[in-house]
C-alpha cells in the first residue's frame, strides 16, 4: 500500500472515488452523489490541492489504483487554529477489511502531530456506523456528544456522534 497526498493531478481519480462512495453508502456522507456529479473537474481539482493547512491523503494499492482516501482541514480562524477536522474516510467496498483505513488513520495522525500548534483533531461518525466508531476509538478519539437526526436521506434519519482526539 502506497500512501500519499494527493496532487491537483488526481482530480480525475479523486471524483471516481468519492461519487462510488456516495453510492454505495449514501448515508456516511454529508453531501450526495447527484451534488456532487456536478462538480467540474475544476472544482474538484481546487477541492484536493493540498496547503499548508488541507490535504487529501489517497492510498494506492499494489497496482496503483486508489483504494481510499481520507481528509484533513485545519480550522482558520485565530481562536480555533489549535483544531483540524477529519472527513471523508472512505475505503472501496473491496479493499474493506484490509486495514487501509487504519493505515490511512495513522498516517493523517502522524503528519497532523508535525504540525506546529495543531492540539485536537474533531470528526462526525454515523452513530450506527460500528466499523469506522471503533476504527477511531482504537486511535484514541473519543465520543463527546451525539446530533440526533443530523442527517436525513431517502426519509430515514441518522445520528452522529462527535468524536475528538487530543494530540498534546
Amino acid at each position: 500500500m502506497n500512501l500519499r497526498i494527493l496532487e491537483e493531478s488526481d482530480a480525475s481519480i479523486y471524483q471516481s472515488l468519492r461519487l462510488q462512495g456516495l453510492q454505495v453508502n449514501p448515508e456516511a456522507f454529508g453531501s450526495t452523489f447527484e451534488r456532487e456529479a456536478d462538480f467540474t473537474m475544476d472544482m474538484v481539482t481546487e477541492r484536493i490541492k493540498p496547503t499548508e493547512d488541507r490535504f487529501v491523503l489517497g492510498a494506492f494499492d499494489e497496482h496503483g489504483t486508489l483504494a481510499g482516501i481520507v481528509t484533513f482541514i485545519r480550522e482558520s480562524s485565530p481562536k480555533t487554529r489549535h483544531k483540524g477536522n477529519v472527513f471523508g474516510l472512505l475505503v472501496t467496498p473491496g479493499m474493506r477489511g484490509k486495514g487501509i483505513g487504519q493505515a490511512l488513520m495513522e498516517e493523517l495522525l502522524a503528519r497532523d502531530k508535525r504540525m506546529e500548534g495543531l492540539e485536537q483533531l474533531n470528526l462526525t461518525v454515523v452513530s450506527t456506523n460500528d466499523s469506522a466508531r471503533r476504527l477511531y476509538e482504537s486511535l484514541g478519539f473519543q465520543r463527546y456528544g451525539t446530533e440526533r437526526r443530523a442527517l436525513k436521506w431517502d426519509g430515514a434519519y441518522f445520528d452522529e456522534d462527535y468524536m475528538a482526539l487530543r494530540l498534546e
